[in-house]
């Protein structure tokens, strides 16, 4: 399965922003699936709990994919990252101790 990952530097804008930002917002009218990684870090789930409910009160969410990695050390598995295209527009990943 073919991946696509954008990332966005909140410092460093991409040059098409605008465009992403268009499409984006196309979906996001009829609701954002969004993608929860949590990294296993303590208090990780509290925060993006947290973070979650923000964005369910700015948007609306068609529905939360929660994922876990094992390990804060290791990257996602392809297994992991194959759901996440599969169910989601967008990820949030968290760190926290």
């Amino acid at each position: 399965m073919n991946r696509m990952v954008t990332i966005v530097i909140p410092e460093a804008p991409a040059r098409d922003v605008a465009d992403t930002a268009t499409q984006s917002l196309r979906r996001v009218q009829h609701g954002l699936r969004l993608g929860v990684l949590d990294n296993s870090k303590s208090n990780a789930d509290r925060l993006l709990e947290m973070v979650v409910e923000g964005v369910k009160a700015a948007l609306p969410v068609l529905s939360v994919l929660s994922l876990r990695k094992p390990n804060a050390s290791s990257p996602a598995s392809n297994d992991i990252l194959d759901q996440f295209v599969a169910g989601a527009d967008c990820v949030i990943g968290a760190m926290a101790d």
